[in-house]
């Protein structure tokens, strides 16, 4: 039996705990980790009790950590965004091979340069991109790929986020601003931007976007409204944005709640509340990021996509149509189900793709298990920041499009961001990106 790859993990909160520690756990085998940094205190020493890591390997920042000699071959990085490129490019420097959260950096410059600075180094970096290992992707990558539908003309994809994710995340939680992290687009939808250069097998040629920050805004807050929903709210029955409802009653025990509690009572659960981030009024926050985006492109080949981001939903769902000059393609992740219809024959199949286990319909523990074979050295690097480049430079020239109200040319952008990374063109990178 193969001994597990071990690696140290730098960031060990919702995401580094809930999935990567918990892969650990969950499969001994394949992967131990080894050390960890985190800075608050309560969240690093219940990991390092729950991974049995030794003292000495337990550090309160990614730069304490980088300080010591190398702790094991590979690091995965949890951290914040705007704390990825600085982190990642001295984990590289210090001879691991990385598995860092998406998105790669805070601008698309900083993404080129930590492309350049992984192919340097000769170390291997990954992205998280889970998506493309669920058994839903996966199975709608075939199908599109099969042949059957003839040449893809036409896309459309929609990322509804639920309500109650939105508020958690990109209202009162850590990813609602752009002054400490990157846009809601980045942030949220690196996954189905890179979904589309994936299924498509091509760059984008040209983007335009539109939307923003419609309703969370100090405007729009009812009338009497207190700065916290616990401050005695005169429309707490009907609000659906009301801090103890969602958080308490909607999420319940749930990764969400549980990510933004440390207590388990009600009545501490409710003084948390009380006097953290999470009991502020939807419509009194420190928010920027958008709660509706929609962007227009065009793919090589002439393809053109449309796509739409946005918060107000029931339900957190990604529904995509591929109109084919031979059939259509659609997919819909709230039913698990993928439907093809042929135009000459008029057959209609229904595709239920195999649930599988770990987040994401899968893709998480899919995700882990290629990141070990890649150290193994049998991986195929399907995630690797190269491959993600793209799909990150589309976010990146789609915020610009919105905020300047142009249409982005990308050879253009491409070249304007590689010159202000300090390379001529893309030929200065090593690799290329695979389909």
């Amino acid at each position: 039996m193969q001994t597990p790859v071990e690696v140290v993990l730098v960031g060990a909160g919702n995401r580094g705990a809930g999935t990567f520690g918990a892969y650990a756990l969950d499969r001994p085998h394949r992967m131990k980790i080894v050390g960890v940094a985190e800075p608050d205190s309560v969240k690093r020493q219940r990991f390092a009790a729950a991974h049995s890591i030794p003292p000495e390997n337990v550090f309160e920042t990614w730069e304490d950590m980088m300080a010591r000699p190398q702790l094991a071959p590979a690091l995965i990085n949890a951290t914040m965004d705007l704390e990825h490129f600085d982190s990642t490019v001295a984990a590289l420097d210090s001879g691991y091979d990385v598995l860092m959260e998406k998105p790669m950096a805070g601008s698309a410059e900083e993404c080129v340069r930590i492309v350049k600075a992984a192919e340097d180094s000769g170390r291997k970096l990954l992205v998280c991109h889970e998506l493309r290992y669920s058994s839903f992707f996966s199975e709608l990558y075939r199908v599109l790929h099969s042949g059957q539908m003839g040449d893809i003309v036409n896309v459309e994809h929609t990322e509804h986020i639920g309500f109650w994710h939105f508020l958690h995340s990109f209202v009162r939680g850590a990813w609602r601003s752009t002054d400490v992290s990157a846009s809601a687009l980045l942030q949220k939808c690196c996954h189905d931007l890179d979904l589309l250069v994936w299924a498509l097998g091509a760059n984008c040629t040209k983007v335009a976007s539109f939307g923003g920050l419609r309703h969370f805004i100090p405007e729009n807050a009812p009338e009497g409204a207190p700065e916290r929903c616990t401050d005695g709210c005169p429309v707490e029955a009907t609000c659906p944005h009301y801090a103890p409802w969602v958080f308490m009653d909607l999420l319940g025990d749930t990764g969400l709640a549980n990510s933004i509690f440390t207590e388990t009572t009600q009545e501490g659960r409710w003084r948390e509340l009380a006097e953290g981030p999470f009991g502020r009024c939807a419509y009194r926050c420190d928010n920027n990021v958008v709660d509706h985006q929609v962007l227009i492109m065009e793919f090589e080949g002439g393809i053109s996509v449309s796509f739409t981001m946005q918060a107000h939903s029931h339900d957190n769902v990604r529904i995509m149509r591929y109109s084919g000059t031979r059939a259509t393609v659609c997919g819909h992740t709230g039913t698990n189900e993928i439907t093809v219809d042929e135009y000459r024959t008029g057959a209609h199949d229904l595709i239920t793709p195999a649930m599988m286990v770990g987040g994401h319909g899968g893709g998480d523990w899919g995700l882990l298990d290629a990141f070990v074979e890649t150290i193994r050295g049998n991986g195929t690097e399907e995630t690797s920041a190269r491959n993600s480049l793209e799909s990150h430079l589309i976010g990146y020239a789609a915020d610009e499009a919105r905020m300047t109200g142009t249409v982005i040319d990308m050879d253009e952008y491409r070249a304007r961001i590689y010159a202000a990374a300090g390379l001529d063109s893309e030929a200065n990178l090593v690799g290329s990106r695979q389909g």
